[in-house]
Order: structure tokens, then sequence, then C-alpha cells
């Protein structure tokens, strides 16, 4: 893997208007460079105050703050230039420093010379990109524990157990009269202890895209029971379109929620009645809506007056569905409430606060409150991998004693341990996992 250490820059922040912008500048030509471009000597260790100049003409006064290597994010010398938040500021300052010597950074590319330069693990850098893009507090939470090793730790301590266990086979192999065989049991007890450990992480693989992405929770019912006005009154806005006629909502409207720290994507669909008295555009909408159903993991059926109003049809669709049933405009008829539903009024809030409540209560099944770190798709993948290699030792422990066929099998699964922690990654997937980051990150 081929390290290209020249000096960089970038915009760190939204290229828009704002009270500061920041500019990073990291590599060898740091110092200097910034030096040609400010107006007073630069201070290591300190907040410097200046201008940036470009041939004596100011082009903002600024803030510079120097980080020397290797005790910076990137393990270089940078320079963060703190700006007054005007694009044509930012964009004339960053030109300026290209025209000194720096090249445009590429996408991730602060966080992967942090990764080159052994800052962080590949799971680390990862938890970057997982703090910027996290939409609640227990996805922040987690991939800030990520960030603090709690990831890497959990791996290194199968990948120490599993290295110990590969070096003696290797020495009963290489060296059969001096280093007694490896015993059968000895094997499969330390295989299978590992094989639960990522077992334990892979189990609540689900619970952390979960984590990560949010769960869908969907609104059915048929047109006119209130969908779209309950939708709103969760969000707490008019996000979705509301009138008397029925068929309204041709197609579905996705927004998030934050509850309690975890993101609820909420779907309004289109009503669901019969196919044959509904026009082409509004059956489309009912497939949509029939197809939302099956993806989501959390089913709120709405109907007006009786739970009879809803088809079985759709019950049968969320039998294995976390499923709420829900009474609307209960303003309209407070003495008809059913039993095992949920009374919500739109218009006064009745019932909008016990219902999130119940959501909440059913995201604790689906989310364990213990679940202290996520991972991707990524790692959960090099996981199964090291999984499936394990399980091999095992059955070639019990089948016959040739340890070399062991040994390679742990070795194998080493190696899609690497591949989490970045030991092994080939130029590609560094590119790809960095491709997803934003540029000045």
């Amino acid at each position: 893997m081929e390290n290209n250490f020249d000096t960089i820059v970038a915009i760190a922040t939204p290229f828009a208007h704002s009270s500061v912008g920041i500019i990073r500048i990291s590599g060898d030509k740091a110092f200097d460079i910034a030096q040609r471009i400010f107006s007073a000597k630069i201070k290591p260790k300190m907040i410097n105050y200046g201008y940036i100049l470009d041939n004596n003409v100011k082009l903002d006064e600024v803030i510079l703050l120097p980080f020397c290597a290797p005790h910076s994010y990137s393990g270089e010398d940078i320079i963060e230039i703190q700006t007054h938040g005007n694009p044509s500021i930012l964009n004339n300052i960053m030109e300026l420093v290209i025209k000194n010597g720096a090249r445009p950074a590429q996408k991730g590319e602060f966080t992967k010379r942090a990764f080159l330069n052994q800052r962080i693990d590949m799971t680390q850098a990862e938890a970057v990109l997982d703090i910027i893009e996290s939409k609640g507090n227990k996805s922040i939470q987690n991939a800030l524990n990520n960030l603090g090793g709690y990831l890497k730790n959990e791996i290194n301590n199968v990948k120490n157990s599993l290295t110990e266990l590969y070096s003696r086979l290797i020495a009963s192999v290489d060296f059969p009269e001096d280093v007694a065989e490896v015993e059968n049991n000895y094997i499969v007890s330390i295989c299978n202890d590992n094989i639960q450990k990522i077992e334990t992480i892979l189990r609540n693989a689900k619970s952390h895209d979960f984590i990560r992405e949010g769960i869908s929770a969907c609104l059915i019912g048929k047109p006119n029971a209130g969908k779209s006005s309950l939708f709103n009154a969760l969000l707490n806005y008019n996000r979705a379109i509301v009138t008397e006629i029925e068929g309204t909502t041709r197609d579905t409207i996705k927004e998030a929620l934050n509850i309690d720290g975890y993101i609820v994507n909420f779907i309004d669909t289109a009503g669901i009645r019969d196919k044959n008295s509904a026009d082409i555009v509004e059956k489309i909408g009912i497939d949509n809506s029939i197809e939302t159903i099956k993806q989501s993991e959390i089913v709120l059926f709405l109907f007006e007056k009786n739970i009879n109003e809803i088809d079985e049809s759709l019950i049968k669709l969320a039998n294995a569905k976390n499923t709420i049933f829900v009474k609307t405009k209960y303003d309209l008829d407070p003495e008809n409430i059913p039993n095992d539903a949920i009374c919500v009024s739109s218009v006064t809030g009745h019932g909008i606060d016990k219902l999130k409540i119940k959501i909440r209560e059913i995201l604790t099944t689906l989310i364990p409150d213990d679940t202290n770190f996520t991972t991707n798709k990524r790692q959960q993948a090099c996981l199964n991998k090291a999984l499936n290699y394990l399980k091999l030792v095992t059955e070639t422990a019990n089948t016959t004693a040739l340890a070399d066929l062991c040994a390679s099998d742990v070795k194998g699964a080493l190696l899609a341990l690497d591949e989490i922690t970045g030991e092994v990654l080939t130029d590609n997937i560094l590119d790809n996992i960095f491709e997803n980051f934003c540029i000045g990150k």
C-alpha cells in the first residue's frame, strides 16, 4: 500500500454562509505554506492571530492553529485556519494555499492519513464517519465508543487468543521433536470460546443496523383514516398534505423522528382499499403500501371507529411484525374505546405521547440497551468469514490430528479479523471505505 505524504488542503466546514469557516492543511509543507500567507510569525502550540495575505492584500482576519506531528489528527503537521464563514473568503484562501504548493484533498484523506500514520485503526476511522452521519444519540454514543477503541479491543481479544493458538500449531509442525503436539481438545476449546465471542458481536448485528440507520414504522389504514394527520402530529409539523378527500396520499412519505435517542423512520402510506375502485396512480400507491408493511419493523394500524375496518389481509401481512392498533380522531368519538388500541387525536394531541411510549417499548425489544458499539456491513462480513474458518478448525480437530490444516484455517480467521482493524487491506478496499467520507475530514 503506497503512502502519499504530499501536502493537502481542504475546506473543513460546509461551503455556505456561516459565522466561522475552517480550512485545514496537512503535510510536511503545511507550516511553510501557512507562513508565506500569514501576516505574523507562527508560534507552535499557540493560538495565532493575524491576516491571510495575498501579495500584501488582506483576504481575511483569521485565527491560525498549528498542530505539530505526530501529535495531530493526521499524524502530520497540520494548520487549521479559522476564517469568517463567507464562501468567497474560504475559496480565495483555499486557492492561495494551492498556489503556494498544496493540492486539494480527496474525500476522507485526512482520516485516511491518520490511519496510514497509525494514529487510529480502521474501526476508529470508520467510527469517524459514523459520528458525522449518525442521526440519533444512541448511534453517536456507540460511534464514540468505537472511536475510543471499544470494537478494536473486542476484536483484538479474539486475535490475541487465536495468535497464541496459531503460534503453537506452527511450532508443533515446524519443530515436532522439540514442541509437543497441540491436543485436539485444546484446539476445539480455544476455537469454541472465540466462536462464542464473535457470535456475541454478530448477534447484535441487526441492532447495530437499527442504531445506525433507524427503525422503520409505517402508518397503514383505509383512506381518510387519519394517517397523514397522525404522521404530522408525531413529527410536530405539517409534512404530509391533509384533506378530506380520500386518496390524497398517493405515494409513501418518510421522515425521521428521534425518540429517546433512537431514530424511528415514520412512513406515511397511501390508504388501502379495493383496487377495483381506485385509479391507476392510487393502485400503485396501494402496492407501495403493501410492500412497505413487509419492509417495516413496526406497523401502526389506524382505524377511525372500529378495528374491523382493517382488512384481515393487511393484518396477516404484519403477523410477524410489531403491531400497534391506533384509533384515530378520538376528539370526534371519545366514547368508543376498543380494547388493545391506543386512542389518539391529531387535533388535540391526545394519546400522542402514549403512542410514542409504546413505540419506545418496542424499540427496547429490537435494540438492547446494553449495545455499546456498532458494526457496519463490511465488518460483519469479515466477522462471518472468521467465524466460518473457526468452525472448519473445530471440524478438522474433531476428525483428524493434522495440525497444519488447523493452522491454515486459524490463519484464515486471523486474516479476516485483520481486515476489520486494517492490518490487511487492499488499495481498492481502502479507497472504497474513504470514498464515503466528506472532503475535509
